[in-house]
């Protein structure tokens, strides 16, 4: 992390341009976007300190608190630093081949708003704002699993568009975010295990509250696809999603 401006990136994970590469021209076969990921600073530092999954990250959440009474400084300086290899790395993934970008801000769930203003959001947003000022035609997504309890700090993330979990009325995401933010989202995945008219009908409920098809809005789950989740309601969630005109069509 010393140097974290000068990864290079084609050394360290030399496999990603190859797949990558492989993986835009079926895509572009496909007549489809090749969507890049890569995980939020606050997340990736948490993974790091905690050194697997945690209930509370209470390592992270002690050096936070040390970090407010000005004790140590060492986690804003860790989150600036993998904010700029995860900004540069981003941009590496678009270089490769990615044609959006999406940040995953895996434990939002973890963050109160306050922890979340002060910590996870300047570093999201400085990893933003590098792709931004080197592609600024790529789009970029933000998501914050768990974090839809302070979704109004989330409106100045400097992304193109925001996701939210499953566990926000889609139409209250939608007032609190407002009319002009795209946002993406968010039928709860265990929908997929319901019946194929329970399927088809959370798609047309989350569409209608997003504003109707067309309204700045990507039909998506609140989160991702279960493991064991039949492939055939997949396709019908597809299906509807491209069927449903709006319900006054």
């Amino acid at each position: 992390l010393k140097d974290a401006e000068d990864v290079d990136f084609d050394e360290t994970v030399p496999f990603i341009r190859e797949i990558l590469g492989t993986l835009a021209k079926e895509a572009e076969e496909a007549n489809t976007s090749l969507i890049g990921f890569v995980g939020a600073p606050f997340t990736l530092a948490s993974y790091t300190i905690e050194g697997k999954s945690s209930k509370n990250c209470l390592d992270t959440k002690k050096m936070m608190m040390a970090d407010d009474t000005g004790d140590s400084k060492a986690m804003t300086v860790f989150l600036d630093k993998l904010a700029t290899m995860i900004g540069n790395y981003a941009c590496h993934q678009i270089e490769c081949g990615a044609q959006v970008i999406q940040v995953f801000e895996s434990w939002a769930h973890q963050l109160s708003p306050s922890q979340f203003a002060q910590f996870a959001k300047p570093a999201a947003q400085k990893a933003i704002r590098i792709v931004k000022e080197k592609h600024p035609d790529v789009p970029v997504i933000y998501f914050a699993n768990g974090g839809s309890s302070y979704l109004e700090l989330q409106r100045d993330m400097g992304c193109d568009m925001i996701a939210v979990d499953w566990s926000v009325d889609m139409a209250e995401a939608r007032r609190i975010l407002g009319p002009d933010i795209p946002i993406s989202g968010n039928v709860d995945p265990t929908i997929l295990f319901g019946t194929k008219e329970q399927i088809e009908h959370a798609v047309r409920e989350c569409i209608d509250k997003a504003g109707g098809p067309g309204n700045k809005h990507l039909l998506n789950l609140g989160h991702g696809v279960m493991q064991g989740t039949p492939e055939e309601a997949v396709g019908w969630l597809v299906d509807e999603c491209k069927r449903y005109k709006g319900k006054d069509a």
